[in-house]
């Protein structure tokens, strides 16, 4: 019986050499996923997001925040990189030498995913649940269509947020609150 052909895995070093061709790429088990272009409304949430969230961290020397072309190292062997929206790293995760070049080496404690109208709801699950594996401590989906913020505190903990509740950062990124309209423009 023949066996089909397998291509190679790819790693996170070789997708981190890959030369920049307009397209943000994720790495899942070692395969390449191409990501659409976000649209307007999509960047200006995600923006509106990381800007409360940075300026709260800085504020408080709580760690740093990341836009969305940062790749996180979710698992090895095979690779999973992730580039989620909006992440944050706490202060004790940050080496003394520094932000690295390459891509963080592990998973943020914040990952923040603003949803875009082809996300299948598979594949945000599998997101969220890559997330907690990799040591994920609290994940946001944040859908602009329903103006809602899915927290997740855990693969199965979950809370559905909207209009006037508030949005809180647990233990994570203690004191942050925004109610959840806000971060939605008008």
């Amino acid at each position: 019986m023949a066996v089909p052909a397998r291509h190679p895995l790819t790693t996170a070093e070789q997708l981190f050499e890959l030369p920049d061709d307009g397209c943000r790429s994720e790495l899942v088990q070692g395969e390449i996923v191409r990501m659409t272009p976000a649209g307007g409304a999509h960047g200006i949430l995600a923006m509106r997001i990381g800007v409360l969230l940075s300026e709260y961290v800085e504020a408080h020397h709580l760690g740093v925040c990341f836009a969305a072309e940062t790749g996180f190292i979710l698992q090895r062997d095979p690779d999973t990189v992730r580039a989620p929206d909006v992440a944050f790293v706490a202060a004790d995760r940050v080496p003394n030498t520094g932000i690295p070049a390459f891509y963080w080496p592990s998973a943020p404690d914040l990952a923040v995913e603003v949803l875009s109208p082809w996300d299948r709801p598979a594949e945000v699950r599998r997101k969220v649940d890559e997330y907690f594996a990799a040591g994920t401590r609290l994940v946001w989906i944040v859908d602009p269509a329903a103006q809602t913020v899915h927290v997740y505190r855990s693969p199965h903990d979950v809370r559905v947020l909207q209009g006037d509740d508030e949005l809180s950062g647990d233990d994570v990124l203690p004191g942050f609150r925004c109610v959840v309209r806000r971060l939605f423009p008008q």
